[in-house]
């Protein structure tokens, strides 16, 4: 590691953090604010991968990926009104969808490098946001998977009801989901400016 990816890394913590944190606090019926923090870490990743290379950009990943395991493991000891503040699934789920996502988005980010700018983070961060909401939702809240870990109740989020309150019967862990994937969207969208504002800088002066 050298100073110059310092700042990278140093953005990737602070946005885990901010998200464990923020996840805590409801946004509206289907969100937390949570959602709006978490995708720039794919923006940190792509600035990472464009300005100094794919390992650079590896180790800002596992770097979040060991934040996010220390804030899960104080999150599990916390207790707040019906249980730890983080359950096991829900621990298991987040690491692993932050770790198989933000390294598939530097995968496709390193395979589409040379094509014009903007391809390579906005496919890179819309799939690799995908894979994120997918895995994630699956394992913390999933009925089907609660075989992870028998002890946690996740019967709640199994209720039925209208997706997003207007559409076909789904359960409510599926309307969180939809909720928090449309979110990394349209940020995916949103981040192309600050990443292309802030890979020009960086490269003028390297």
């Amino acid at each position: 590691m050298t100073r110059t990816h310092l700042p990278g890394i140093l953005a990737m913590a602070a946005i885990v953090v901010a998200s464990n944190i923020l996840v805590q606090f409801l946004y509206g019926q289907w969100l937390t604010w949570g959602a709006f923090t978490y995708p720039f870490a794919f923006l940190v990743t792509d600035v990472m991968n464009r300005v100094y290379g794919q390992a650079p950009a590896r180790r800002v990943v596992l770097t979040g990926f060991g934040v996010g395991l220390v804030c899960s493991l104080v999150g599990t000891q916390i207790m707040g009104e019906f249980g730890p503040l983080v359950t096991i699934r829900i621990a298991i789920g987040s690491g692993l969808a932050f770790l198989v996502a933000q390294s598939l988005d530097v995968a496709i980010f390193s395979a589409l490098r040379q094509g014009k700018w903007w391809r390579a983070p906005l496919a890179s961060t819309l799939i690799g946001s995908t894979v994120d909401t997918v895995i994630f939702f699956s394992i913390a809240f999933s009925g089907a998977l609660s075989f992870i870990h028998l002890g946690t109740d996740v019967s709640w989020a199994s209720e039925t009801l209208p997706l997003l309150g207007i559409g076909p019967m789904a359960p409510l862990w599926v309307s969180l989901a939809v909720a928090d994937w449309s979110v990394k969207l349209g940020l995916a969208l949103i981040a192309l400016v600050p990443f292309r504002m802030i890979t020009a800088r960086l490269l003028k002066n390297t």
